[in-house]
């Protein structure tokens, strides 16, 4: 159905069922706010900006090219970019047909790669010039068949594919249609799954949660369509009105998640040039867009943000940051001595929260200016638990290990995976619950401090890294007779990979060799940091990995280098 007109509630444009609980989708709630704010930015980068219509024109263009090769309701459309105001069109272009956005690591090598497309289904991809090497490789022989690329005069193209913006210029916008809460965005992550696999999310679901965003902006969550032009309009006439800087990779569903929800508000989402972090760019973004709202990845990114600020003080050209209201992290551990020092800079809430692709919140952390931040300690979420292995609440005070878990808006589970999903999303008491495998324990007075993940997975820089995947690359080295990886404490990245590893006789082998040949193989993230050599690994009775052994090998003197 094509929208046209007023409906009865007063928005333009829109000729859709109004209720928005369960009803819509994403793309059918952009395209009001599209009709009601047009003339209002929404995406910056660098010197390139965009209104909401120009936004929701070449959405429209994009879905029409993407229509034409055959991409409908259901399709998995893969996104394989940087952060980009194409990323954003990209992923509302696929809305909009009711196809499913699919999101890829960008610094995924050949293999890892394909195996994403294979499992996800994708028949559509879309990528940026630098990386057509490595989709060139992984394409051939895949399913994937429709190939568009985003050129910036960096990196060519592979056999096939499309220029991104010559096929949109040609295509007059596609017509709206009829849509629903039902449609489905597949999202990707290491978590507890071993290699990647997608966490299907339905678009009223991710609503339900996003909401908040409505009551944290002090408006009321909207009803109906038209509701939700009023709101807007009310929001962008705030000076300045709701806008989010959002410096983790989109790619990643926090800094998704946190665009989505800023676009909800009829706001505006500011992005980084810099493919890496650029402490300078950041807080330039900042000043001259008046973000309130900035999102991190805990020591990783606020760190350096700190040691900008101090630079630039102590030069006497401090940056002017008082439009920030809120600084979020989520993925990794925010340390409270840099929080205490960012909160000496300025008036804003650190908002520090527990959650993953798989569901949460579980718990949060917020403080401000008059508090005094605790590393690790956090409040429990209004509907989440901490839980033993029966699916019973830990109590307050009893110094025992549970497990995080949450209930409300939840994924459908894994893609293909239902084993898997029966572990993550379990039903306890007649309610379903995510549990990832996050450790805590409960305090006397009720808070938590987070234990970390009891599955084998090492978090380095909100990256989840699963170690058997690492100790398959490091073993198919003829010099290793045998390996284990594990994470260790780091105070950036909050864990980095590193590796214990006991050589072939006579065999021999150095540290940069093994990341190197790591490096052949998987994503640069992956590669281990340090590595200890060990006469022999060892593992229990049964063969199994003796993991605190070798974390505790890694914190001894043994030397990083090693002749076998």
């Amino acid at each position: 159905m094509q929208a046209s007109g007023l409906d009865d509630t007063g928005a333009p444009g829109v000729a859709h069922a109004d209720a928005l609980t369960g009803a819509q989708s994403f793309a059918t709630l952009w395209e009001v706010i599209a009709d009601a704010v047009g003339d209002g930015v929404v995406l910056v980068q660098g010197d390139r900006r965009r209104t909401w219509a120009e936004f929701e024109r070449r959405g429209a263009e994009l879905a029409a090219v993407l229509a034409a090769r055959g991409v409908g309701p259901g399709t998995r459309v893969a996104i394989d970019l940087y952060n980009s105001i194409e990323f954003l069109e990209v992923f509302f272009a696929a809305t909009k047909l009711r196809a499913v956005p699919v999101n890829v690591n960008y610094r995924y090598k050949e293999a890892e790669l394909r195996h994403l497309l294979d499992d996800s289904g994708a028949r559509a991809l879309v990528f940026h010039a630098s990386l057509a090497g490595v989709v060139a490789g992984a394409v051939a022989g895949a399913e994937a068949e429709t190939l568009l690329c985003v050129a910036d005069g960096s990196g060519g193209s592979c056999p096939g594919a499309l220029d991104y913006e010559a096929v949109v210029a040609e295509c007059p916008p596609a017509p709206r249609i009829e849509r629903s809460g039902d449609d489905e965005l597949i999202s990707y992550t290491g978590g507890t799954t071993g290699r990647p696999k997608g966490v299907v999310w339905r678009h009223a679901s991710l609503f339900g949660n996003l909401s908040e965003h409505y009551v944290t902006a002090g408006v009321p969550i909207p009803r109906t369509l038209g509701e939700l032009a009023r709101v807007v309009r009310q929001l962008r006439a705030a000076d300045p009105p709701p806008t989010a800087l959002a410096t983790p990779p989109l790619m990643h569903t926090t800094a998704l998640l946190k665009a989505m929800g800023t676009l909800l508000l009829g706001g505006k989402v500011v992005l980084t040039s810099s493919r890496s972090l650029d402490a300078g760019e950041v807080w330039r973004l900042v000043e001259r867009e008046r973000v309130g709202d900035l999102s991190i990845v805990g020591d990783v990114f606020a760190r350096p943000l700190l040691a900008e600020l101090e630079r630039t003080e102590a030069e006497g050209r401090p940056y002017r940051i008082d439009s920030l209201r809120r600084i979020s992290s989520a993925g990794v551990t925010w340390s409270a001595e840099v929080k205490r020092a960012l909160l000496r800079r300025g008036s804003f809430t650190l908002v520090d929260a527990l959650a993953s692709t798989e569901g949460g919140p579980y718990a949060v952390s917020q403080v401000g200016p008059d508090d005094d931040p605790e590393t690790a300690r956090f409040t429990l979420a209004a509907r989440a638990r901490v839980i033993d292995e029966h699916g019973r609440d830990v109590a307050p005070g009893s110094g025992e290990t549970g497990f995080l878990a949450a209930s409300g808006n939840l994924p459908v589970g894994y893609l293909g995976d239902a084993e898997r999903s029966a572990r993550t999303w379990r039903e306890i008491d007649g309610v379903r619950y995510a549990v990832p495998g996050d450790l805590a324990t409960v305090e006397l007075d009720g808070s938590i401090r987070l234990l970390g993940r009891g599955s084998e997975v090492v978090n380095t820089g909100g990256e989840k890294v699963f170690v058997e995947e690492v100790e398959q690359a490091v073993a198919t080295l003829p010099a290793v007779s045998d390996v284990l990886v594990v994470g260790v404490p780091d105070e950036r990245f909050g864990e980095r990979v590193c590796a214990v590893v006991a050589l072939a006789p006579g065999a021999e082998l150095t540290e940069d060799e093994l990341a190197a040949h790591v490096g052949l193989t998987l994503a640069g993230y992956k590669r281990p940091r340090q590595v200890a050599f060990v006469a022999e690994i060892a593992r229990t009775a049964t063969g199994k990995a003796d993991r605190a052994w070798a974390r505790a090998v890694l914190a001894g003197p043994t030397p990083g280098e090693v002749a076998g």
